[in-house]
């Protein structure tokens, strides 16, 4: 695929900024100063400034003696940063991958993009036009590299559009500073009478290295493709990621349930073809207004099934508020996992078990309606002690490694920790008469046991444990235990653990 870059130019980014936060300041010339070895040193003007021979670099006293009526504001460290993420954010409706450039501009890597804008022209004017709209400053250019792309959105006036192959041409006329040179390397130039890329572009590499060092031949390369210059991307993409651009804001719900089956209808074919299957997905819905709302649903089992999928998805939908319109979807799919043929049969409508697909559905319904965390799974593990005797399960796919213990009977629901209860009891081995538990005394009236549980000496030291099976006056059962042999100099310790169904 032909590599194409788009570079956007803010050139009075923190000013404009400002402008749009306090409208009053649109007819006044105003800069930003920050203090710099006991001087203030303007960072910022905005075009008023500028206009009357105001510039970043001056002392803020020098320009107040050209400006008497300059106002003055205290720089804001990082501003411009937080700025270029925000509206690379806001980009990334147009492509996924961003870079933010220093100190006022912002990377595009567009390739593949601009045809489904109706090309490289539209594309870039709707991305220049809305940010101008928006209130900013900003020219952009595209071209086959960064570096082209950065000297012709600053220094280009003929057309912001290069035509792959062609960037050496649109150098030539262009000054040195285009090539985001250093300030020695630009003033030697200067010095030298190199006033034009075009003056030094045909001389000798060892004669430029020599005269100018390595730094003019590294961007000359990369701004004619000669060497990579690899982004540092805002957002990383994901392997498994769909977008879907619309050509009119959608605002109804039928809109976005046809996008949202779009999507998925892309991403699982993919999905399929590699023998893959999504555990986790989010939907962006990036509004008009530049706000994004953002959805997720996750599956116990990997799945590319579409209609299972947007049954999860549809769920959700009551939570997007389109506003004034959605002009772009994504769906990432952080998560996936494999999926063997044989799970195909999952999806179809026979059997009744963990691997029925009935089951696997209604449990992804019911955790994105009230959340994972509030189903679980258990299996056996090859412990006496209790709370060693289960694990809980990652997936319904995992399969347990030993059988359920059937031969003594244990609770439907254990308390991850006993509970100390107060009991009134015969002793020595006799079950307790009452007990005491929340405040509640319930009285016994059908009892069995003891069944002594040694603790797993090779795990940890402790006490054993005695269990009694307990029905109380309301006919509930339980599971209780006294700890350690019964002493005649402490009263014993009794604990509930469980209850029966």
């Amino acid at each position: 695929m032909q590599k194409r870059f788009v570079s956007i130019w803010f050139s009075h980014l923190t000013t404009d900024w400002l402008t749009l936060r306090r409208p009053e300041l649109k007819e006044v010339p105003f800069v930003f100063a920050a203090p710099v070895r006991g001087r203030n040193i303007i960072t910022a003007a905005n075009i008023l400034a500028e206009a009357q021979g105001v510039t970043a670099g001056m002392a803020a006293a020098d320009a107040k003696a050209i400006v008497p009526l300059l106002e003055v504001v205290d720089d804001i460290p990082g501003q411009a940063q937080k700025l270029l993420k925000a509206l690379g954010l806001w980009c990334i409706r147009y492509t996924p991958l961003i870079a933010i450039d220093l100190p006022n501009g912002l990377i595009l890597d567009v390739s593949g993009c601009a045809h489904l804008w109706g090309g490289e022209r539209p594309y870039l004017g709707t991305i220049i036009k809305i940010l101008r709209s928006k209130g900013y400053n900003a020219r952009g250019a595209m071209a086959d590299t960064v570096g082209t792309a950065w000297a012709i959105a600053r220094y280009g006036r003929l057309k912001p559009i290069i035509e792959p192959g062609t960037q050496a041409h649109a150098l030539l006329t262009l000054p040195p500073a285009a090539l985001r040179l250093e300030p020695l390397v630009l003033d030697r130039l200067q010095k030298l009478g190199f006033y034009t890329i075009k003056s030094f572009i045909g001389m000798g590499r060892s004669v430029l290295r020599r005269r100018f060092g390595p730094g003019l031949l590294l961007r000359l390369d990369q701004a004619l493709g000669n060497e990579d210059e690899p982004l540092l991307v805002l957002h990383t993409a994901q392997p498994f990621h769909e977008r879907l651009p619309c050509l009119e804001p959608i605002r109804t719900a039928t809109g976005i349930e046809i996008a949202i089956k779009t999507l998925l209808e892309n991403m699982c074919e993919r999905l399929h073809s590699e023998g893959k299957g999504l555990r986790t997905a989010i939907l962006k819905c990036y509004r008009v207004d530049g706000k994004i709302i953002e959805v997720g649903i996750g599956t116990n089992i990997a799945s590319h099934h579409i209609n299972h999928l947007f049954k999860l998805f549809e769920l959700k939908i009551s939570s997007i508020a389109p506003a004034l319109g959605i002009e772009l979807f994504t769906l990432d799919a952080p998560k996936v996992e494999d999926i063997e043929p044989g799970q195909e049969i999952l999806w179809l409508p026979q059997g009744c078990s963990l691997e029925d697909v009935s089951l696997a559905e209604l449990l992804d319904k019911l955790a994105n309606k009230i959340g994972s965390s509030s189903i679980k799974r258990y299996l056996p593990q090859e412990h006496y002690w209790p709370e060693r005797s289960i694990k809980l399960a990652l997936s319904l796919q995992e399969k347990r490694t030993t059988n359920w213990r059937t031969d003594r009977p244990r609770p439907s629901l254990l308390l991850p920790r006993p509970e100390r209860i107060e009991v009134t009891a015969l002793i020595p081995d006799y079950p307790p008469m009452l007990f005491i538990y929340k405040n509640k005394v319930h009285q016994i009236k059908k009892a069995d046991g003891p069944e002594r549980i040694e603790r797993e000496w090779w795990i940890e030291a402790g006490e054993h444990r005695d269990y009694y099976y307990v029905e109380d006056q309301d006919g509930k059962r339980y599971w209780l235990f006294r700890l350690g042999h019964y002493s005649g100099n402490r009263p014993g310790q009794w604990f509930i653990h469980g209850f029966f169904a």
